[in-house]
């Protein structure tokens, strides 16, 4: 069973754990952009209390108008599109430019990893972007920002305006095909790592969280971050319960102390 402390001892020890690694792999989920203002989807008080995914799987948005209509409601009425990345993403940010870590692999799709100013190289998005938008049909990938002007107009379900096929966003449904170009970075990432950091991640959502546990079974240092239980707890080295910009931002600070 893996350490579990709530003082002043935990992001020493994890500094300590990690000191000496250049090659960190970052895995971050809805924790880790809760401070900014995004409910995360399993926990108490998360989305999928309220909402029942099997209503929006890929086959019935491909089927179902009504589906799609709901679906750009929620994708423009949420927030996330308008959330400003918090100091977890930051800190990871700042891990990056120290030059300490090797990439970061995200399941969310709020885009504020990218927003935080870390670089495309530097981060795959394996469940997608709500900051995307592709053609079903053609491929074709137009400005959001014109498909929210054209919703906003009036246009419920928008459709491609290059061939006429149903617009979807480019985050991963239910029932749908995960991005294999970003599964191979993520697993090639994972081989390559020396330690792995998870955060904000009850690391329950499969093939994505079989990416830290790949670097984790070579035998490479695990510290999750996380408010409640994961399902790697066992597997970890050290688990540190607390907020994810806090715990995050001090731990870079004595890593980049440390290099």
């Amino acid at each position: 069973m893996s350490p579990v402390r709530n003082d002043h001892w935990e992001v020493d020890a994890a500094a300590e754990l990690l000191a000496g690694r250049s090659k960190i792999l970052v895995f971050t989920g809805a924790g880790i952009s809760t401070a900014s203002g995004i409910p995360d989807f399993r926990g108490p008080d998360g989305v999928w209390t309220k909402i029942d995914p099997a209503e929006f799987t890929y086959d019935r948005y491909v089927s179902r108008a009504d589906t799609r209509i709901q679906s750009w409601q929620m994708r423009f009425a949420s927030g996330v599109l308008d959330a400003e990345p918090n100091d977890g993403h930051r800190a990871v940010k700042q891990l990056w430019d120290s030059g300490l870590m090797i990439g970061c692999v995200t399941q969310n799709i709020d885009g504020l990893h990218a927003l935080s100013g870390l670089p495309s190289s530097a981060l795959v998005e394996v469940h997608g972007s709500a900051h995307g938008v592709r053609c079903l049909s053609c491929d074709d990938h137009p400005q959001l920002i014109e498909v929210k002007q054209r919703w906003e107009s009036g246009e419920a379900d928008p459709k491609c305006e290059r061939c006429g096929g149903i617009l979807k966003s480019t985050v991963i449904s239910f029932g749908e095909a995960m991005p294999q170009k970003e599964l191979t970075i993520a697993y090639d990432w994972a081989e390559s790592a020396d330690a792995v950091i998870a955060v904000g991640s009850t690391l329950s959502v499969y093939p994505a969280a079989d990416v830290p546990a790949t670097a984790a079974r070579r035998g490479q240092p695990y510290l999750i971050v996380n408010r409640g239980i994961t399902d790697h707890d066992r597997a970890a080295d050290l688990k540190i319960e607390g907020d994810a910009g806090e715990v995050m931002r001090g731990l870079v600070h004595r890593l980049s102390a440390i290099d």
